[in-house]
C-alpha cells in the first residue's frame, strides 16, 4: 500500500467535508426551512445552518463531489486533479454567483450571498492546496503506477 502524500490527505479531507455537507443538507434542523426545499432551481428557501441556500440537487452534488474527492485521493494525480479542477470549478461558480442575480432567469442555482462567498473561498482554497502541495509525485507511487 502506498503511503498517502500531503496532497492526497488534503484532497481526502476536502472530499470528506463535501460529503458531510451533503448529508447535513438533508437533516431538518441543521437545514432551516427544510419543508421549503425544492429539488432544483433557485426558488428553494432551505438554508444549511441558516446561511447557505440549498436544494435537493445541490445536496446531491455535494455528496457526489465528496465521493469523487475521496476516491480520487487514492492517487497523487487524482488528488491533484480533484483539488485543482474542483477549485477552478468552484471559483468559476463563485464568479457566476456574483454576476448573475437571484432574480435572473439565468440563475439555476439556489444561492445567496453566503454561497457566493463560500464558493469563491472554496475555489481559491482548493486551488491553493492543489498548487502548494503538488510538489513532486512521490517516487513510490510513480514506481507502483509504472508497474500496473
Amino acid at each position: 500500500m502506498v503511503e498517502s502524500s500531503t496532497l492526497q490527505k488534503a484532497a481526502r479531507i476536502v472530499g470528506i467535508v463535501f460529503l458531510l455537507v451533503g448529508v447535513l443538507g438533508f437533516i431538518p434542523g441543521i437545514t432551516q426551512n427544510y419543508d421549503d426545499m425544492k429539488f432544483a432551481g433557485n426558488s428553494s428557501d432551505a438554508e444549511l445552518l441558516g446561511l447557505f441556500q440549498v436544494s435537493i440537487l445541490h445536496n446531491i452534488v455535494h455528496l457526489l463531489f465528496g465521493i469523487a474527492g475521496i476516491v480520487l485521493s487514492r492517487t497523487w494525480e487524482g488528488s491533484r486533479n480533484f483539488l485543482i479542477g474542483g477549485g477552478a470549478f468552484y471559483l468559476l461558480l463563485g464568479i457566476y454567483d456574483a454576476i448573475v442575480t437571484q432574480e435572473s432567469g439565468a440563475n439555476w442555482l439556489p444561492t445567496n450571498n453566503g454561497d457566493t462567498v463560500l464558493h469563491l473561498a472554496l475555489g481559491v482554497g482548493m486551488l491553493g492546496l492543489g498548487f502548494a502541495l503538488r510538489g513532486r509525485q512521490p517516487a513510490r507511487e510513480r514506481y507502483t503506477e509504472a508497474r500496473a
